[in-house]
């Protein structure tokens, strides 16, 4: 089933704005503020990513931009489970590793019957921006909001390629975004949700989670900027050597 529309937004203030000053939200209201603000940003993303993307440009490459992707997710959860103490946290994370760790497959398998080689390896790439600030947190707090806004990226991610794939006559591909990954994503937003509120009891916490929150956007935004860079020809920033990051 088609994921629904998401209203149109405006950039997430990283120091809040709908709450007082020096003052804790209750936590579940600190939630749902916090997801109405990711809803509208990425509304806000969803437009500059279609805008990126030419007309022609081939489901393959996004296919073998979303392996990059679900391994990034898969080794980030991995890491943030091995420290976390609490357990139902530790389980959901250990979940989302096999989550991701399929999704890679049904993609890789994509790629080979779409023609393309499904044995390439994305890790030879140096991790993205994201990984690397994604793996430097280190509160529950902080991982959740991030965890949050990064499986709230990635079902923008599958629902374009859903629809550009259904442009193309590919309904396979389409259907594997939508039915297949697309409720595992919803199932890690909805884990994210429920247990955040568990963390973000006092200011500290939840400006701890509205920073990771804000520079998790932040960087898919600029992961968009890049790909359009590189498909108008402009020279795309160097990234640090692999065995560098």
């Amino acid at each position: 089933m088609r994921a629904p529309p998401i209203p149109i937004a405006s950039p997430v203030d990283p120091e809040g704005s709908s709450h007082a000053r020096g003052v804790a939200l209750d936590p579940a209201g600190f939630v749902v503020e916090m997801d109405r603000e990711l809803l509208r940003s990425l509304a806000r993303l969803g437009e500059q990513a279609r805008a990126a993307l030419p007309p022609a440009f081939p489901v393959l490459e996004l296919l073998s931009t979303a392996l990059r992707d679900e391994i990034e997710a898969a080794e980030v959860a991995a890491l943030w489970m091995t420290d976390e103490p609490d357990l139902e946290l530790k389980l959901g994370l250990a979940l989302q590793v096999g989550d991701e760790a399929s999704h890679f497959r049904l993609m890789a398998d994509r790629i080979r019957e779409l023609g393309g080689d499904p044995t390439a390896d994305p890790r030879t790439r140096a991790h993205s921006p994201a990984f690397r600030y994604l793996r430097g947190l280190q509160t529950p707090a902080e991982r959740l909001a991030a965890g949050i806004v990064r499986e709230g990226v990635g079902r923008l991610r599958n629902g374009l390629l859903a629809e550009l794939s259904e442009t193309r006559g590919d309904a396979e591909t389409a259907r594997i975004c939508r039915e297949v990954i697309g409720p595992d994503e919803a199932r890690h937003l909805d884990f994210g949700r429920r247990l955040l509120p568990r963390y973000a009891l006092t200011v500290s916490d939840q400006e701890a989670a509205r920073r990771a929150m804000a520079r998790t956007l932040q960087l898919a935004e600029e992961a968009v900027d890049a790909s359009r860079s590189v498909k108008a020809g402009a020279p795309a920033q160097g990234e640090p050597p692999a065995n560098g990051r």
